[in-house]
């Protein structure tokens, strides 16, 4: 249980999203700490429920062998370092979907429901990094837009899961970006103390 598991979730292979999965490649292997990626797209992951996936949801089981394979290295990991873009001012759906999937209920999976409420069983992922990009600044998502990502996704669905720590890193304002922004960036992510 020491390599760190990374959340890939952008299909296009140019895209700053990609060249930040390669800073981070770039940094883990600096560092000589083992990752394992899961690239989405891909994968061709269903990010979506059919009658027979909803109708396993209680038992803990599935019928799409991404899920389990997804789970298994999740529960092996000791971190987790997300990198996807914000559309809409949330995560995307296949994100979104991975976390509807993936998140099975039961002793031994992801987590536990209560009458109390719910109990992650992720406690071995120590620290969630959010790498995002945006089209709109940073700090119209913090000031206006109600910092969900922070709000939502790290301090209530990930800690929901059992991962105590989240750290939420994003580049804003994408489009109108300069190349010597982006590249800036990239090195700052190519050399981030990542802490897990």
């Amino acid at each position: 249980m020491n390599n760190i598991i990374i959340i890939y979730c952008h299909p296009y292979q140019k895209s700053l999203n990609h060249a930040v999965l390669e800073s981070v490649e770039h940094n883990l292997l600096q560092k000589k700490i083992p990752y394992k990626i899961i690239d989405l797209y891909q994968d061709n992951f269903q990010p979506f429920y059919d009658l027979e996936e909803l109708r396993l949801f209680h038992t803990g089981g599935t019928h799409d062998p991404l899920v389990t394979q997804y789970l298994e290295l999740l529960k092996k990991a000791k971190g987790i370092i997300f990198i996807t873009p914000i559309w809409w001012n949330s995560i995307p759906g296949m994100l979104k979907g991975f976390i509807d999937k993936v998140m099975k209920e039961g002793e031994g999976l992801s987590h536990t429901v209560s009458k109390y409420g719910i109990h992650g069983c992720l406690t071995n992922l120590s620290h969630a990094y959010v790498l995002t990009t945006s089209t709109s600044p940073t700090f119209y998502f913090r000031l206006f837009m109600g910092n969900g990502i922070k709000k939502i996704f790290i301090s209530k669905t990930l800690k929901q899961l059992g991962i105590k720590q989240g750290t939420w890193i994003n580049f804003g304002n994408v489009t109108n970006s300069t190349h010597d922004k982006r590249e800036k960036y990239l090195k700052r992510i190519k050399n981030y103390p990542f802490q897990f």
